[in-house]
Parts: structure tokens; sequence; C-alpha cells
């Protein structure tokens, strides 16, 4: 079997594929492949693309009113409505518009009268959606895919690269991956879970032969203001950042349910412990006094 790992840029992170197939010419094929379908599901819903789906949905959602999708986007709204109730309401694609209010490159909080201007139009019960009808009830609304796109890709990659013949393999999205069977040797690939304090450092390693893993955490982006850290992941009942979690990681079959999971947890704040533990899937926490815990811990 030949090897090979590729190394890209996509979706505003550093991503890589790792393949073994029958010849360097098949692995080529197969990896420059699945670059151009990471590259289409960037091009369709990224939000900094006038021509993106996304940008042509939130046309529509901007002055209020109905806009008829696709079908793999339908799947995304479908998925989207599914995280929206299994997490209370805290996992809502319609939060996108708080990053109009948190800047991470910003030197002071914003006013908590500009938190509440963008909470009026945020709650996925404020629009309708009946496939493949999408409707904003209020104007000046929007909609962000950015934490589920990136984990479906890898999915789609994934499936995309075992219907191609490969059975050893590795999709790497900015930290969000799925393996396809073992190294071509049976021997597990080792996965290490970054530290969310401690840069380059490993917080643990994870030795796996199948399944997905993602993580969401305050270290990848965030607000350091006084001391305090403030991270991107935005809870859209208060429009504040979450503060109790630092870090989660979680294993699943799809890197798309792992990857919500996650974000999920993240959002519980201090319930997201009892509920990853509820959940069943193997996970790992720590939180930002230091504590860890969850299956994966060794």
């Amino acid at each position: 079997m030949e090897y090979l790992h590729v190394n890209f840029q996509a979706m505003g992170t550093a991503c890589e594929i790792q393949l073994y197939a029958q010849s360097q010419v098949l692995a080529q094929q197969i990896a420059e492949a699945a670059i151009a379908e990471v590259r289409r599901l960037e091009a369709a819903y990224s939000r900094y693309r006038e021509d993106s789906v996304i940008s042509a949905i939130n046309r529509i959602a901007a002055q209020g009113g109905q806009i008829s999708v696709d079908p793999e986007t339908a799947s995304l709204l479908n998925y989207a409505a599914t995280c929206y109730q299994q997490s209370d309401g805290l996992f809502d694609i319609t939060s996108g518009l708080l990053r109009t209010v948190w800047r991470f490159d910003a030197t002071q909080l914003p006013e908590q009268e500009h938190i509440s201007s963008v909470l009026d139009k945020i709650g996925w019960h404020k629009l309708r959606w009946e496939a493949p009808i999408l409707e904003f009830l209020i104007p000046g609304m929007a909609i962000d895919f950015g934490g589920i796109v990136k984990e479906y890709a890898v999915d789609r990659v994934a499936a995309q690269c075992q219907a191609a013949g490969i059975r050893h393999g590795l999709i790497n999205l900015g930290g969000d991956l799925k393996i396809i069977g073992p190294r071509d040797d049976g021997a597990p690939w080792c996965i290490g879970i970054q530290h969310p304090r401690k840069p380059g450092q490993v917080a643990e390693s994870v030795l796996l032969q199948a399944g997905a893993m993602a993580s969401s955490g305050d270290y990848t982006r965030c607000l350091v203001i006084d001391g305090v850290r403030y991270s991107h992941i935005i809870n859209p009942k208060t429009g504040w950042p979450v503060k109790h979690l630092a870090s989660v990681s979680v294993l699943g079959d799809f890197c798309v349910v792992a990857g919500s999971a996650s974000t999920i947890a993240l959002l519980k704040e201090e319930q997201g412990v009892v509920w990853l533990e509820n959940l069943g899937l193997a996970h790992l926490w720590i939180d930002v006094f230091g504590n860890s815990g969850g299956t994966l811990l060794n």
C-alpha cells in the first residue's frame, strides 16, 4: 500500500488528508477529489462569499420572507432543527448575528444595549421551516452553518474516499476528524487532544481505529480583557460567551454529531458534564479551573 499525506487550507483552518491506496497516483486522485469537495462546501456555505447559498438565504432573512432551498441545504436545516430541540434552544444557527456584537479583535466589551438589540432577531422559533421552504417571520435575521458544515464536510469526504476504495485513512479539518479504518498495518491512529490552556501541548491521546472526533473550546478564538477570557461560543439566550468549560472533545460515528455534541456541552455550562454523561458518547472535558473528566481520561 502507498501512503499519501496532504496538507491544505480550507474553511479558515489547517486541514490534512492521510490515505493508504494501491498507488500514489490513485491516492493523489482521491485526495484531490476530496479537497475539491471540501472547497465546494466552503463555497456553498461561506458567509464571506456573495455567491454562496448562505448569502442568498441571508439576503432574504435580512428583509423577511421565504426562500426554497436545495436538498443538501434542507438536510443541514433539518439537522440544525434537531440540535436546537435537543439542546433546549442553546444550539441555534440564527445566533450568528452575535458576531456583529462580539468582535474578537476588540479592546472592550460590547454594551448590553447592543447585545439586547441583536437578541431580538435571534431564535429558531422566529422562523418557519417546512422543507423546502425556509421563511423568516421577522426582518433582520440571519443563519450561519458555522457550527455544522465543517464537521459535515469531514463526514462527506470520508464517505467519498471510502466509496473510491480507501480502507485506511484519516480526514482532519481543523481538528475535527474521521478515521477510515486503522493504518495499513492494523495499528490504530494516535489522536492528540489539544490542551485549552497550554498551547502546543496535548491534554490526552486517544487511539482510534474507526469513528470520528470533534472538539470545541474557548482556546481557538477568544477575547481577553482585564485578564478575563471571553469565548467565541456564545449563549444565544443571554448573548454572552460561555464561561464554565474550557474544552470538550467527543467521539462518535459521525463527525457532525460529535461536533454539535461538544458545542452543546459547552453551551450548557455547569450542566454540560451531566449532559455528556447522559448522552452516552465517549468524551473528555476540561473546565476553566483546570479540572477534567470523562470516559477518554487516561
